[in-house]
């Protein structure tokens, strides 16, 4: 997990860090807050204490048992974050001024920083905090660009904290391996929706989760990401692009348009293997006690994407199986001839469908047979690109 020193500055957007800090508790970062005295004014150091149960400080001449603050906190972290950065701030290190614990520590840090400028929209366009923020991104600071929208003075432009989840995927971007740099990864996930009526369908239990955590992981690690989903309530992560579809047939639609830019192709949405043989212009009406809905199956998508795919695409599958699950996930994958098959029991109530966490077992086209046991899907994410990574090499 990240060391992240958190420096805190006086800007209103402050309030907003506490959200961000509770995200890093549940993350499992290990934190420490520094706080500006203005910032001290907009947020109280004991907010920040309970929420993240961090250490914060604030008087750079708190000495301690000869522990000096900002020299200790600047080698103990492996990424600094200022957070927001407020116009005087950027100022005041952008021009190597140390006068308080934030501008101290920024100067002594050595590793990835990050900074969130967060002001009035005139302030932010101002020829010297421009001047200012390009000097710190020239001298290695990696600078968020604000959000656009109405900022609290009641204006509106650019400026806005920007949303926590970007600050996090920055974060974890800076300090990845960054071993998927220019390789581009095509990701499905999410279930399909097959019309019966204008207001009914056949689906299935997925949330698209962990497709959207390999998407996700795969852009951290440096990849250019295009995720097709089906209906699924998550937002997309940063920097990937998603295409959103129905049902099966739009899925396989979209994946043939988009399969030849793939280097890898996952394919982690659980598509209906079957559909209504006729949709009815008109809902239904329950006026009998009994009803057939005559289904046809839907196109295989993930056999022909293996079939028609080039001799250096790497295809892994998903299998979702309640019983046989080795059994049913080789055949799956043989039958389709895949480099790679990704199996768990949705049995369990605790795993797979609807859930955070999975457990799986993965098939490898060189019989190799891993076991990842249960844990938070953004781990088992890691760990599937860390064996389509070694496998894929064994390929070349």
């Amino acid at each position: 997990m990240p060391k992240i020193l958190l420096c805190v500055t006086g800007g209103i957007a402050a309030y907003k860090v506490i959200d961000l800090v509770s995200s890093m508790r549940k993350r499992g970062d290990e934190v420490r807050i520094l706080m500006t005295e203005s910032a001290t004014r907009f947020v109280s150091p004991i907010s920040f204490s309970s929420v993240g149960a961090f250490p914060v400080y604030t008087d750079a001449f708190d000495v301690n048992n000869g522990m000096i603050l900002h020299t200790t906190l600047s080698l103990w972290g492996n990424i600094l974050v200022v957070a927001p950065m407020t116009a005087n701030t950027a100022a005041k290190i952008a021009n190597g001024i140390a006068d308080n614990l934030v501008t101290m520590a920024a100067l002594a840090f050595k590793g990835p920083k990050i900074g969130v400028p967060s002001m009035n929209v005139r302030m932010y366009e101002n020829p010297i905090t421009v001047e200012n923020l390009l000097k710190l991104s020239k001298s290695g600071w990696h600078i968020l660009e604000p959000a656009t929208g109405h900022l609290a003075d009641g204006e509106y432009g650019k400026g806005r904290y920007p949303d926590n989840e970007q600050i996090l995927f920055e974060i974890d971007r800076l300090l990845g391996p960054n071993d998927y740099k220019d390789v581009n990864v095509l990701v499905t996930a999410g279930p399909t929706r097959e019309p019966i009526d204008p207001v009914r369908y056949i689906t299935n239990r997925s949330s698209g989760k962990m497709g959207y955590e390999i998407a996700k992981a795969a852009k951290i690690r440096g990849a250019n990401v295009i995720l097709i989903s089906g209906p699924a309530a998550l937002s997309v992560p940063y920097g990937v692009e998603r295409q959103n579809v129905q049902t099966a047939e739009e899925m396989r639609n979209a994946v043939l348009e988009r399969m030849n830019w793939a280097d890898i192709i996952i394919m982690a949405a659980a598509v209906a293997d079957y559909k209504p043989s006729a949709v009815l212009n008109q809902k239904i009406k329950k006026r009998v006690d009994e009803m057939d809905i005559h289904l046809v199956k839907t196109k295989d998508i993930l056999e022909e994407v293996s079939r028609i795919r080039k001799p250096n695409q790497f295809v892994v599958g998903f299998a979702a199986e309640t019983e046989n699950l080795l059994e049913n996930a080789r055949y799956k994958m043989e039958s389709k001839k895949l480099d790679m098959i990704v199996a768990n029991d949705v049995s369990h109530s605790n795993v797979g469908f609807d859930s955070s966490y999975n457990e799986v077992t993965i098939l490898c086209g060189n019989n190799d047979v891993i076991h990842i046991e249960r844990n938070k899907k953004s781990y088992i994410a890691q760990n599937i690109l860390d064996i389509i990574k070694s496998h894929r090499v064994k390929l070349a």
